[in-house]
C-alpha cells in the first residue's frame, strides 16, 4: 500500500479522468459499492484464487474463548472482508437494486481494491480497478461494446497498437474434452496451460505429465500443438477461429465469437482482435467469453475481463448475463510518460513578509476567478529551491508579490 505525493496523486486524477469520459462517452453509468462484503460472499467460490488473498474483519466483540473455540477457522472469527474485485460487489448490487436499473445496465466502477499479495515489484496490497461492466444483455453486442470502449479509451491515450486476445471458457472445455481430460483434471490443466506464454509447449507437456493426468489426454495435447500450420494472414473471424481449434468445437461457441469481431470492425473499421484457444483467465466465475488487453510495448496484459453469466443468479435466485472488461489502471499509469499538464494554468505567488495578507488573499482570489490555479508561497533564502518544487508539483508559473503589487502589475514568469 502506497503513499502517492502531490504530482502523483495529479497525474493519478488525470489518468482516472480520462478512463471516466471515455467510459461515460459509451453510455456506461457510475455507481459505488461498499469496500467491505460479507465474509460469505467474498469467499462463495467465485473468486478463484483471489479468495486466498482477501484480507478478512475479526467479528467484534471478540474475547480468547472465541479464538480457541474457533480452532482455526477463519470463518468462525470473521464476518466480512475487504473487497479483492469489483466484479462480487457488483453482482451484489444488481441483486440488491434490480428494481431501479434499466433492463440493460452498463455500469462504471473505478476504486480500490485489496489482495494480501507478497510484496514485490508491480503487485500492490491496494490498487485501482476501473471496470466496466454490462449486466442484461447474452449477445456478443456486450462483449463488442465492451471492447470497443476499452479500445477507444486506450486511444485516448496514445497508446497505438493496443489489440484484445480473446477465447472462451466454453471452447477450453470443449477442447479439454476432446483431448480426454476428465472434468476433475481440467482446474489443474488449465492451471497448467496458462503457463504455456512462459514454459512453451514442452514445458507445458512436461508438467502435465508430471501432475499424473490422462496420459493419452497429454499426447492428444501434445500432437495438437505440433500439429503443421501455415502462415498465411487470416483477418479475426469464423475461419480463423476454426483453424486455431480441434476439430469438433461447438458452433454456437465459434459464432459468438465471430459475431464479436464483426460489432467490433463495424465500429472501429477493423478488429483489432487475436483469437488466443489457450488463453485461461483465473477467475472462477468466468462462464464464456474472456478476453486481455494486450500492448506490443509490454510483455503483460493491461486489462482482462470475461462473461460471468452465473454469479448474479447466485444472489438474485435467477440467472443473469453479464460481461466486464477491467482496464489495469495501475499498469496504463506506470506505462505513460509523465508529460501532462492540467488545463487551468497553475501559479506560484511569491511573497515578501511585508505584504498585507489581505492584499495578498484578494489578489490569490482574483487570479483564481481568471481561472488559475494558485498557491501562495512566502519568499525564502533559497528561492530557488522553492520555485523547483513548485514546478515538480504541476505548476507552470510564478509572480513575485510586493506591498504595492496590483493585479493589474503582477508579472507572470515562466518555470522552467
Amino acid at each position: 500500500m502506497r503513499d502517492f505525493l502531490p504530482a502523483e496523486k495529479a497525474r493519478r486524477e488525470r489518468v482516472l479522468a480520462v478512463i471516466r469520459d471515455r467510459y461515460r462517452a459509451h453510455g456506461f453509468d457510475e455507481i459505488e459499492t461498499p469496500v467491505v462484503e460479507d465474509y460469505a460472499r467474498l469467499h462463495s467460490g467465485m473468486g478463484g484464487d483471489n479468495e486466498k488473498l482477501s484480507f478478512s474483519i475479526l467479528k467484534r466483540g471478540l474475547d480468547a474463548n472465541d479464538f480457541v473455540a474457533a480452532a482455526g477457522d477463519v470463518s468462525a472469527l470473521a464476518d466480512l472482508g475487504l473487497r479483492f474485485d469489483l466484479t462480487v460487489p457488483l453482482a451484489r448490487f444488481y441483486a440488491t437494486n434490480r428494481g431501479d436499473l434499466p433492463t440493460v445496465f452498463r455500469s462504471i466502477q473505478m476504486a480500490p481494491v485489496w489482495r494480501a499479495e507478497r510484496p514485490q515489484k508491480g503487485r500492490y496490497r491496494q490498487f485501482v480497478q476501473c471496470d466496466i461492466d454490462i449486466i442484461g444483455d447474452a449477445s456478443a453486442r456486450a462483449e463488442a461494446e465492451l471492447i470497443v470502449a476499452t479500445l477507444d479509451t486506450v486511444d485516448a491515450f496514445g497508446l497505438d497498437g493496443a489489440s484484445v486476445r480473446i477465447n472462451d471458457r466454453r471452447a477450453l472445455d470443449a477442447m479439454l474434452d476432446v483431448f480426454g481430460f476428465t472434468p476433475e483434471e481440467r482446474p489443474g490443466v488449465l492451471i497448467t496451460i496458462d503457463k504455456l506464454d512462459k514454459v512453451g509447449a514442452d514445458g507445458v507437456v512436461a508438467e502435465l505429465r508430471e501432475r499424473g493426468v490422462t496420459a493419452s489426454a497429454v499426447d492428444a495435447f501434445e500432437t495438437f500443438m505440433q500439429r503443421p500450420q501455415t502462415l498465411e494472414f487470416r483477418p479475426f473471424g469464423e475461419d480463423q477461429i476454426r483453424k486455431a481449434l480441434p476439430a469438433g468445437m461447438p458452433d454456437d461457441v465459434i459464432a459468438h465469437l465471430a459475431g464479436i469481431g464483426e460489432v467490433v470492425t463495424a465500429a472501429r473499421g477493423e478488429a483489432p482482435l487475436v483469437f488466443d484457444p489457450f488463453l485461461v483467465r483465473g477467475m472462477g466465475y468466468y462462464t464464456g467469453t474472456i478476453f486481455e488487453l494486450a500492448h506490443p510495448s509490454v510483455n503483460y496484459s493491461l486489462g482482462g475481463g470475461g462473461r460471468y453469466d452465473g454469479m448474479i443468479g447466485r444472489f438474485l435466485g435467477q440467472d443473469v448475463p453479464a460481461v466486464g472488461f477491467s482496464i489495469g489502471f495501475e499498469r496504463i499509469v506506470d506505462l505513460l510518460e509523465n508529460n501532462e499538464a492540467d488545463s487551468a494554468p497553475a501559479v506560484v505567488l511569491v511573497h515578501d513578509k511585508n505584504v498585507d495578507v489581505a492584499r495578498l488573499i484578494a489578489l490569490k482570489a482574483e487570479l483564481v476567478r481568471e481561472g488559475m490555479r494558485v498557491r501562495i508561497e512566502q519568499r525564502t533564502k533559497n528561492l530557488n529551491g522553492l520555485l523547483n518544487r513548485a514546478q515538480a508539483d504541476g505548476y507552470g508559473a510564478f509572480a513575485t508579490v510586493a506591498a504595492d503589487t496590483t493585479r493589474e502589475t503582477l508579472e507572470l514568469k515562466q518555470l522552467g
